[in-house]
């Protein structure tokens, strides 16, 4: 029992939460729609006031917070407070159905009814994927209202995720991310999509999370010096020309900085555009556009912008009612800076999506309500896809004969279309070209033949060992390049020869052959070379493997070969079995005691990865990682079979395969080092290995078995540290 004190306490913190709400929604509700408010408050009030929710709280101020929601952040009125602050009551069998509809009427009453309904609907069981759980709801509703404030209670529910039992999150967040977020973005409330997502991967992955939430915040300062040297120029050039603005720096959410890491392949210090500018400004609705390109062009004028990185929403909206004028530019110290232009109105829509829209269209918010709800049930009705984008879908035909790329500085280079990495070298300087071995390219490693593309941003590799080559001819296009590999093949070609010779000479020596012309003729007929000259030049430039050359030349092979395969039996050796119930590494929820569990092949999940259960039909419970390539497709088709599933303490004994992949520059040994590197340093047993080289360049896959991620995590760390070694990463899947 409560004491009077904590019950006065209580009262207190639901008064100012119910007066915050009141606050908030003054805008929608006039005299006689704040006592019907009233009225509904009271009414839930009395018989939700003494039952707690999760976190002890009194249920009633979920209600306040959810009727919150559904006015402030999304632009509801007087009706949708009303069955915010009424539906629980209703749901938990407190309030009937006819007390609503008698004290406030059939609308509500029916509001409340649906929101009864689609609230008792089993998402694990009865949808298949998001576009089928929308058109359920919109089967079951009779004012799209319902949804919107479906979204609101979910929305509250996340916010408040840490306080419920740890058992529902990976299942709440898992459907909140396939489901209510999408639905979010359909309706172009983009601040509660966003949001949704970010809670949704604090709960699914959570390691991914607090991994990018630790690097902005390391990065802050170095952030916001950023942003203050790139918006100084602008705001003084602005002020200067008589416009009422702000600007303000609006930072990526998690979420969209874990999707561009996971899409693009690359670190988080590869991700440019971090944040972004946004510029508003208090413009007249018959002056908007011109407006805001004449805010574009103070911005180009200081800043070289991206071709390919425009996006005009302003003279074709998206259908969901979102207008802004994007741009990305290059900002101070070569960093890419995208900035948003908009209008006060253009803002409040993309803030509350339609509903800011309607205000605008209709004067007050409730004037234009109607309209407002039938066009959400256009939107939430049409077949689903992306907005259109006409840069996207009509591509500029400037820039049909040339390309425009970028330096890592920033700085513009124009290009004859299909120019490679090697043309993009030579156009900056022939040194540069003459050691080039290929590139990153928006953050991916390349070879020097790749062909670049309008607004790449490209960083040459280069090595002191790399010499141009003849082949190179065949696939460069400025006739710089053409030039320069001409001119230094026909004067090294010479040089090569002699330094090829000596070369071959000096190895023939140690291993006690002699050089004469049988020796030779063995080695060009095995190369199928025309002349000497042709193998002195290969043999300069490291193209020939000597030890190939040396079972040639004494016709016995004592090259010691790496397995490409270790057998079956010998894995399952090497591999503790985790099939078994009677480990207990692996905690598997719901009390599955007649399913026995499998690692996944597709991931390979290994001890420590956050991972979770999926009951398959003939094989048990098979456990997936979280970032498993096919989570995405089990969770949103079959989420009624996903289980809850953790580590428990490893002995340290058992081992898991995990299957790695290194790029790097292609290197006579490289293969041998690294072998030297997993068995003999790391006592790491290899199943197999397999390595492609192309253009200087080597792409190689290891499948490996380690402890735990963290022996994982050192092994990657070793491996980078190998000569010729560019970068060692993890493979989401085996295949």
């Amino acid at each position: 029992m409560k004491t009077e004190s904590e019950k006065l306490f209580l009262e207190n913190i639901i008064t100012s939460k119910y007066r915050g709400l009141l606050r908030v929604a003054r805008t929608s509700l006039n005299a006689e729609g704040v006592k019907e408010v009233q009225k509904a408050f009271r009414m839930s009030y009395t018989v939700l006031k003494d039952k707690p929710a999760l976190n002890n709280e009194p249920f009633i101020n979920r209600c306040i917070a959810i009727a919150r929601i559904a006015v402030e952040e999304i632009g509801l009125g007087k009706t949708s407070i009303i069955c915010s602050l009424l539906y629980d009551a209703v749901h938990e069998g407190h309030i009937s159905l006819d007390e609503v509809n008698k004290a406030f009427g059939s609308q509500v009453a029916q509001l409340v009814s649906d929101l009864t309904k689609i609230s008792s609907i089993d998402t694990n069981n009865t949808i298949a994927q998001a576009e089928n759980f929308r058109k359920l709801l919109l089967s079951l509703v009779t004012d799209v209202r319902v949804i919107l404030i479906k979204l609101s209670e979910r929305l509250q529910v996340m916010r408040n995720l840490d306080n419920s039992p740890a058992s529902i999150h990976f299942p709440i967040a898992t459907e909140t991310f396939y489901l209510y977020a999408p639905l979010a973005h359909r309706l172009g409330l983009y601040n509660i999509k966003t949001e949704l997502e970010d809670i949704s991967l604090r709960f699914r992955d959570t390691e991914t999370y607090n991994h990018i939430a630790k690097k902005l915040e390391e990065t802050t300062s170095a952030r916001n010096k950023l942003i203050r040297e790139f918006i100084q120029p602008i705001k003084e050039e602005l002020a200067k020309q008589g416009f009422k603005f702000e600007i303000k720096g609006r930072l990526k959410s998690i979420h969209s900085i874990f999707n561009k890491m996971r899409k693009q392949g690359v670190a988080f210090e590869e991700v440019y555009d971090i944040f972004a500018i946004r510029i508003i400004v208090d413009s007249e609705l018959k002056n908007e556009k011109s407006d805001c390109w004449r805010i574009y062009s103070v911005v180009s004028d200081f800043y070289q912008p991206n071709p390919l990185r425009m996006r005009d929403w302003i003279s074709i909206p998206k259908t969901n009612g979102y207008e802004s004028l994007h741009t990305t530019v290059v900002g101070p110290g070569g960093k890419w800076v995208e900035v948003q232009i908009r209008t006060m109105r253009m803002n409040e829509i993309a803030e509350k999506g339609l509903a800011a829209h309607w205000k605008y269209k209709g004067g007050e918010a409730d004037r234009g309500l109607d309209t407002w709800i039938g066009k959400v049930r256009e939107i939430l009705e049409a077949p689903e896809a992306e907005a259109m984008d006409f840069l996207d879908t009509l591509k500029p035909s400037l820039y049909t004969k040339e390309i425009f790329v970028f330096t890592p500085n920033g700085d513009l280079k124009k290009l004859p279309i299909n120019a490679t990495v090697l043309d993009f070298a030579f156009d900056i300087h022939s040194n540069l070209g003459c050691s080039c071995v290929g590139a990153k390219v928006n953050g991916k490693n390349v070879p020097i033949r790749h062909v670049l593309q309008n607004g790449d941003r490209v960083e040459i590799l280069t090595t002191k060992t790399q010499k141009p080559k003849s082949d190179w001819l065949s696939f460069v296009v400025t006739s710089k390049a053409k030039n320069k590999i001409k001119a230094i093949i026909k004067e090294e070609a010479a040089k090569s020869a002699e330094a090829g010779k000596e070369i071959l000479q000096r190895r023939l020596k140690n291993w006690k052959i002699p050089y004469n012309d049988n020796t030779l003729k063995k080695i060009l007929k095995h190369y199928k070379l025309k002349s000497t000259f042709d193998l002195y030049s290969l043999l300069a430039e490291d193209k020939l493997d000597y030890a190939v050359i040396k079972d040639l030349v004494i016709e016995k092979n004592e090259t010691q070969r790496l397995p490409e395969k270790i057998e079956d039996d010998t894995v399952d050796k090497i591999v503790k079995n985790h099939a078994s119930k009677n480990d207990d590494f692996l905690i598997i929820d719901n009390k599955l005691d007649n399913l026995d569990y499998k690692l996944a092949k597709c991931c390979n999940p290994i001890y420590g990865d956050p991972i979770f259960g999926f009951v398959t039909i003939n094989e048990g419970v098979k456990i997936h990682r979280v970032n498993c390539p096919n989570a995405e497709q089990m969770i949103s088709k079959y989420g009624y079979r996903v289980v809850n599933a953790r580590w428990t303490n490893s002995d340290g004994n058992a081992h898991y395969q995990a299957d790695v992949r290194i790029v790097g520059l292609d290197d006579i040994g490289l293969v041998s080092r690294i072998s030297d590197l997993l068995s003999r340093d790391l006592k790491v047993s290899m199943r197999s290995i397999s390595i492609d080289a192309n253009d200087g360049m080597f792409e190689g896959r290891l499948s490996l078995f380690v402890k735990d991620n963290a022996h994982l995590d050192n092994l990657l760390i070793r491996l980078k540290k190998v000569k010729g070694v560019l970068n060692a990463t993890r493979l989401s899947a085996a295949g």
